[in-house]
This record gives structure tokens, C-alpha cells and sequence, in this order.
């Protein structure tokens, strides 16, 4: 790890963007110097100027000057974000997700150390300059990828040992699942023979059920037309007996008649008929008599 807390590679790409800022704040700076120079060279001519002239005059600085200082930071906005572009477009190759985090741009110790890996980094670099003309050679912006590659590379060899491994696992329950489907053949034709067997076994015995189930049908069949022949025969019976039963219901009726008849006939009735009848006679007089 190098000073800024990233590899080598990393920090060479620092160093060359800041630069180029440093190129551009120099510019900067030698624009705003030059506003004032012309300012010097177009407007201070005389010895005496008024109070409105010096306003005017800085008015007319202002506004070249904010001009001049805005556009600056406008093209420094944009810049940043083309390099910003750069880094998120090699990551999206590699199915990268990078993160910023926007508060530490305001952290003043790490602007304090940068600002101290800069004017380190500017000091070592004029004596480079100095000492070794030749110019770094830039490195290719696709080559930032090539230990992730390794690191896949290496990941997906890993892989590949696992699966061989597994598949001589799955080759081994493939050879005993086959040794173990002959014996199951095996098995199961000895099975179909004896079910053969017991197929012959059973034919005969729903031969003999067949004949018995027959003779018991024949037997049903006979018992169920005897059975219909005595229903019939209770039925004709039952109807002779009702008319028989009301025959001797009629004679009875017409023979307590006729004794009730003979019996009024009689001298004993004719007397009870008396007797009542004087009865009543008296029980009607002592009503009388207490009613009185």
C-alpha cells in the first residue's frame, strides 16, 4: 500500500490526474493574473482617477474575474465527472457496484493529507525531472482488471475440482444404482414366476367358488318360488277368513237382536218395565211434595 491508502498502480493514476489539476489551477491562476494586467494596461493611464472611475473600474474586474473563476470550476465540475465515468465504466465490465461517499470529500485531515502527498509528491517529481528526463509510460486503462481476473480465474478452478469431485461421487452412486437394478430385475422375475404359479392356483379356485355360487343361486331361486307359492297361498287364505269373520259377525249381530226381542216378550220383563215405571211415578211425586 502507498501513502494514500491504495496500491501503487492506484496512486500513479492520482499523482498523473493531479497533474493535470495542477495544470489547469496554474492556467486558472494565469487568466486571473492577466485580468489584472490588462486592467493595469488599459485603465491606469493617469496619475488622478475619482471615486466613480475606481468603481468602475473594479466593477468591470469583478465581473471578468467571476466570469473567468466560474467557468474554471464549471469545467473542473465536468472534468471530475469524466473521470468518474471512466472509473464506473471499467468496473460495469467487471459487474462492479462502486460507492462514493461524498461527506469525505469536506474531511479536512484527509484534504490536509493530500495536500501534503501533493506538495511531497510535486517536490520528488522536480527532482525526478531534474535527474531523469524520461517521461512514465501510462498503463492501459483495461489492464486494471487483470488481478480480479486472476482472483476469477483462480475462483473458477476451485470450482471446477469441486464438480470433478463430485461427479466421480455421482459416477459411484450411478454404478451401485445399476448393480442394485440387475438384482431388483432378478427379483422380479423370480416374483412374476411364482405369481405365475399362484395365478394357475387361483384359476382353479374361482373355478370351484364359480360352481359353488351357482349351485347357491339355484338353491336361492328354488327356495325364493316356494316361498312366493305359500305367499300366495297365505294371501288366498287370509281373504276366505275375512269373509268368514264378517259372515259370523252378521249372524251374530241378527242373533242379539233377536234375543233382545224374545227377551221384552217375556212376563219378567213386563214386570221390571212395571216396577220402574211406578218407580218413577213415586220419585216424581216426593219432588213435588219437597218442592212444596
Amino acid at each position: 500500500q502507498a501513502e494514500l491508502g491504495v496500491n501503487e498502480h492506484h496512486q500513479n493514476e492520482v499523482v498523473s490526474y493531479m497533474r493535470f489539476a495542477r495544470f489547469k489551477r496554474g492556467m486558472c491562476l494565469k487568466t486571473v493574473d492577466s485580468c489584472f494586467q490588462d486592467l493595469k494596461d488599459s485603465r491606469l493611464v493617469e496619475e488622478t482617477f475619482t471615486v466613480d472611475e475606481v468603481i468602475d473600474m473594479l466593477d468591470g474586474l469583478q465581473t471578468v474575474v467571476h466570469s473567468e473563476v466560474e467557468s474554471e470550476l464549471i469545467n473542473t465540475t465536468y472534468t471530475n465527472v469524466l473521470l468518474l465515468r471512466q472509473l464506473f465504466s471499467q468496473a460495469e465490465k467487471w459487474y462492479l457496484k462502486l460507492q462514493t461517499d461524498v461527506s469525505d470529500l469536506e474531511n479536512r485531515e484527509l484534504l490536509d493529507q493530500v495536500a501534503e502527498f501533493e506538495k511531497s509528491e510535486y517536490t520528488s517529481s522536480n527532482k525526478k525531472s531534474t535527474a531523469d528526463p524520461i517521461k512514465p509510460k501510462l498503463a492501459p486503462l483495461n489492464e486494471g482488471g487483470s488481478e480480479l481476473l486472476n482472483k476469477t480465474v483462480a475462483y473458477l478452478q476451485e470450482e471446477n475440482e469441486k464438480l470433478k469431485t463430485r461427479l466421480r461421487t455421482i459416477e459411484t452412486q450411478a454404478t451401485a444404482a445399476l448393480d442394485e437394478k440387475s438384482k431388483l430385475e432378478k427379483s422380479l422375475r423370480d416374483l412374476q414366476m411364482i405369481q405365475g404359479d399362484q395365478k394357475n392356483n387361483a384359476n382353479q379356485d374361482i373355478t370351484e367358488l364359480e360352481n359353488k355360487v351357482a349351485a347357491l343361486k339355484s338353491q336361492f331361486e328354488k327356495t325364493l318360488n316356494d316361498t312366493t307359492a305359500n305367499q300366495k297361498f297365505l294371501e288366498e287364505d287370509l281373504v276366505t277368513t275375512k269373509h268368514n269373520l264378517l259372515k259370523v259377525q252378521d249372524q251374530l249381530s241378527t242373533a242379539e237382536k233377536e234375543l233382545e226381542k224374545k227377551f221384552q216378550q217375556t212376563a219378567a220383563y213386563r214386570n221390571m218395565k212395571e216396577i220402574l215405571t211406578k218407580k218413577n211415578e213415586q220419585i216424581k211425586d216426593l219432588r213435588r211434595r219437597l218442592s212444596k
